[in-house]
Formats: C-alpha cells, sequence, structure tokens
C-alpha cells in the first residue's frame, strides 16, 4: 500500500468517517419489479442493486433439468454506466465468478427438492459500484427469492469485512478495498447458523480472520433485520382498511 493513502486518521476514523465496525448506510426494498416473479432493490452506501428471480419453471434446454431438484442460475452483472470508468458490456471472468459463488450460496438455503426438473432464475444488475457489489447482491437475492414465495431454510445476509493500516475493519468501501491489505466478503443465514460463502483477498493472521469473521456475522444478523423490515413492509395488512370480521371492506 502507498505510504501517501492514508485510510485511518489520528481519530481512528475512517476516510468516510466511520468507525472501524460500522456498516455504511443500507436501504433494502422488495417488490420493486412489477414482471418479475420476486424483486428487490438495495442501496449500500453508492452502492445500488437490483435483484429479479423468474421460477421456478420449467428448465430449458432440457439437458440442464435434474430429475431430483431445481437448478439455481444466477447472472451477476455490472451496468456499462455503474463505476468510474466504463465497464465493458457483457460477461467476464469477475462477473462469471460472483454468478457461480451466488448460486452456490443460494442453493443451500432454497428447498430446490421441491421443485424437481425445474430452473430459479436470478438476475443481479449492478446499477452504481463502491465495492462489496457482491455482498449487496446476494443480500439481494434473498430478499428477491422470498418474495417470490420460493421456500428457503433461511435468507442469506451477506457482509465483508477486512484489513486497512494494520486494523480489522467492517465493510470496506472502494478506496479501502483497493489500498487495503484484506478483504473478506462472508455470506451468513442467521437462522440456522451457517456459513454458505467465504473468500478472501489478502493476508490476515488467524487471530485478525476470527475477528474479521466475527465482526462480519454480527454485521450479517443487523442486515437479515432490515431484510425481514423489507419483507414486511411489502406485505403489511392495513388492518384500519378491515372491519371487525377481518375481511377487507
Amino acid at each position: 500500500m502507498s505510504e501517501d493513502i492514508v485510510l485511518l486518521n489520528s481519530d481512528g476514523l475512517r476516510v468516510d468517517g466511520r468507525a472501524l465496525d460500522e456498516l455504511r448506510p443500507i436501504k433494502i426494498e422488495a417488490g420493486v419489479l412489477g414482471n418479475a416473479d420476486g424483486s428487490a432493490y438495495v442501496e449500500w452506501g453508492a452502492n445500488k442493486v437490483l435483484a429479479a428471480v423468474y421460477g421456478p419453471k420449467e428448465a430449458q434446454p432440457k439437458y440442464l433439468q435434474d430429475t431430483a431438484k431445481a437448478i439455481v442460475q444466477v447472472n451477476y452483472n455490472m451496468a456499462a454506466f455503474s463505476g468510474d470508468e466504463r465497464v465493458r458490456p457483457g460477461p467476464n471472468r469477475r462477473a462469471t465468478e460472483i454468478s457461480k459463488i451466488t448460486a452456490e450460496a443460494l442453493e443451500n438455503v432454497i428447498l430446490t427438492n421441491q421443485f424437481p426438473r425445474a430452473s430459479i432464475d436470478v438476475y443481479i444488475e449492478v446499477l452504481e459500484a463502491d465495492a462489496g457489489t457482491r455482498c449487496a447482491g446476494l443480500t439481494a437475492a434473498s430478499v428477491a427469492i422470498a418474495d417470490a414465495g420460493i421456500p428457503m431454510i433461511g435468507m442469506v445476509a451477506a457482509c465483508a469485512a477486512g484489513k486497512i493500516d494494520g486494523h480489522i475493519a467492517l465493510d470496506l468501501g472502494k478506496k479501502e478495498d483497493n489500498f487495503g491489505q484484506a478483504d473478506m466478503p462472508l455470506g451468513y443465514v442467521p437462522g440456522t447458523g451457517e456459513i454458505v460463502l467465504l473468500q478472501m483477498d489478502g493476508h490476515m493472521t488467524m487471530v485478525e480472520f476470527r475477528k474479521a469473521m466475527d465482526m462480519a456475522i454480527s454485521a450479517c444478523e443487523q442486515i437479515h433485520e432490515l431484510q425481514i423490515g423489507a419483507l414486511r413492509r411489502r406485505y403489511a395488512v392495513n388492518y384500519a382498511d378491515m372491519d371487525d370480521g377481518g375481511t377487507e371492506q
């Protein structure tokens, strides 16, 4: 890391004014697309991510079909205007990798055995990017799947922790991701305590790794509450519009 890049000031605050264990502001909305079976929108710091789900439906072409369960297909894409530099449209190695790991994480929570020969298609579109888009995309996709009514053992909440200026920090921003010493995205299912995604770029000691994991899991539990809140707002019943018999007027 260049000595000219300062990621922590003398008060221990980061470049955006956050404490080491502080998340960026997060907003989650469910059911934002009318033509999808389920959808969600996540604003996470400067990230803006949209997720749409279609299915379960018959898997096509037929050679993809699994007679015992549904397949989960994820397409992660960054819009050409999503970053400071123009992104070339179409798939690339990074998008293919993120699509694959996201599908594997979701396969761990979706009850795919209830839908043999079917496909569940998940589309994640990054409209604006500022580090942490794979975590934001997985978080949005989980809400979209729940919005579609597809049964799961629990939603996946995802967050990264990392190392900057020798300190473990939560939810790295773009500058911290570019010039920090490590980044560790983690996907967690609060309902079961299962980790369904874990990657790391950089180097941490075992003590630092455990601290980063604890920090990320704690953040995932906070994010899970936001996911639940988004679905509650989406499906809230306005009892003020119902008569005493419990039927809508």
